[in-house]
């Protein structure tokens, strides 16, 4: 059976899609943008910030689902500019120390917002 997975602790969905999904033992995170819940606004910064807060909303997803970074599996991370990979690697890496999910990062035209980072995460049990 499919759950609706949503929390206050990260940024409402700005068009029609859920945080995240759960069927099967397996979350589906939609992308996060660095956006503050408290505020609605995106951080100030640059890469490192922004992927920060990214890290932040996905955590606060997989908590209210049940989950945690180790539960994570695959990683999809969008950039504005692969010359900010190895800024947003250094602090994505900093979630996963050991046993790291498999990924994948491509560079876009754009993302929403303006933005310089979004990332969309699945995790299972």
């Amino acid at each position: 059976m499919k759950r609706i997975i949503l929390t206050e602790k990260a940024p409402k969905a700005i068009g029609p899609y859920s945080q995240a999904i759960e069927i099967n033992g397996v979350l589906y995170i939609s992308g996060q943008v660095p956006v503050d819940p408290l505020t609605g606004a995106v951080v100030e910064g640059g890469i490192v910030e922004q992927t920060g807060q990214v890290m932040k909303n996905i955590g606060a997803i997989l908590e209210a689902a049940g989950y945690n970074f180790r539960d994570v599996v695959k990683s999809t991370c969008l950039l504005s500019d692969m010359a900010n990979f190895k800024q947003m690697n250094e602090v994505y890496g900093e979630y996963y120390a050991q046993d790291p999910p498999a990924r994948a990062a491509f560079a876009v035209k754009e993302l929403p917002l303006g933005v310089l980072v979004e990332i969309e995460t699945v995790a299972a049990r």
